[in-house]
């Protein structure tokens, strides 16, 4: 397994964007499969900002992380963030959340950014033993969430 910029494989989007698409889809009520496709195509621009690491073995992608600018249309006075944080479902409880994190936040520290935020419904217990703090909790589009925050 190892971990690449979707720059270097952009054929993955369709892929990734129908799992988070199915994944996070609730949170986007409007939008559609083409939309989201569409919208990938952000990373792979030059900018280090939006980024996504992807995680692959062979030809088969296992998992994803990103850097945006944005994350929460309620917090446009946060930036950057952690984001799209997917793992195949075959895939999980084995360690490559951690790595593909890890490396998004080794990737942001390269880019000397001072603090990192991200969003989470189910998982803060993950994100606290890599070091984030709780910022807040609150309802987001009807769901409630923790907003975290790394500082470098």
């Amino acid at each position: 397994m190892k971990i690449i910029d979707l720059r270097a494989a952009p054929q993955h989007i369709p892929t990734i964007a129908r799992w988070h698409f199915d994944e996070w889809g609730y949170l986007n009520p409007g939008k559609t499969l083409e939309y989201r496709i569409e919208r990938m195509q952000r990373y792979i621009a030059a900018n280090p900002i939006p980024s996504m690491l992807i995680a692959i073995e062979g030809d088969a992608i296992l998992g994803t992380a990103a850097l945006v600018e944005a994350d929460m249309d309620s917090h446009p006075e946060l930036t950057p963030w952690l984001a799209s944080v997917y793992i195949r479902k075959d895939q999980r409880g084995l360690g490559l959340g951690k790595k593909l994190v890890q490396a998004l936040m080794d990737f942001a520290g390269q880019q000397n950014l001072e603090r990192l935020y991200l969003f989470t419904p189910d998982q803060s217990g993950f994100y606290a033993k890599l070091g984030w703090k709780t910022f807040a909790q609150e309802t987001y589009r009807d769901t409630p969430v923790t907003v975290m925050q790394l500082d470098y």
